[in-house]
């Protein structure tokens, strides 16, 4: 998983999931690759928000988007944190209910510096970081 790639880089981890199987194969993983002091792996149903916790010096969202977050994920970076977020989208696809309209990164993410974002082939993506 990230998690693992990133804490093999020296980071200190917390990873969610809304599934237990998912988080499991995580904590597996990670002991595998001697990263589990690392890693904290946690079964999270975001519809009920971003779980309260310190402000981060990265976010890595992948392919999960509820727009009801975009407020608590700002705050939740440290300043000078960084927000990394690759989303489905409906730039070069169809669409639907979780996919991002065209732009709709951009404006969400308003705040942040933006670093580089994109948007083709049902994807979008942001990289930003508060100021």
């Amino acid at each position: 998983t990230a998690a693992v790639w990133l804490a093999r880089r020296g980071l200190y981890v917390w990873a969610c999931d809304i599934s237990p199987v998912a988080i499991a194969q995580a904590k597996r993983l990670a002991e595998r690759a001697g990263q589990a002091e690392r890693c904290e792996f946690q079964v999270v149903d975001l519809d009920d928000g971003l779980p309260a916790g310190i402000p981060v010096n990265l976010l890595l969202c992948n392919k999960f988007r509820d727009p009801r977050l975009d407020g608590a994920i700002v705050e939740r970076l440290a300043v000078g944190g960084i927000l990394a977020i690759s989303v489905l989208s409906e730039v070069g696809a169809s669409p639907g209910p979780y996919r991002a309209r065209r732009g709709e990164l951009l404006q969400a993410f308003s705040a942040l510096d933006v670093i580089g974002a994109g948007e083709a082939d049902g994807e979008a993506w942001l990289l930003g970081r508060r100021l």
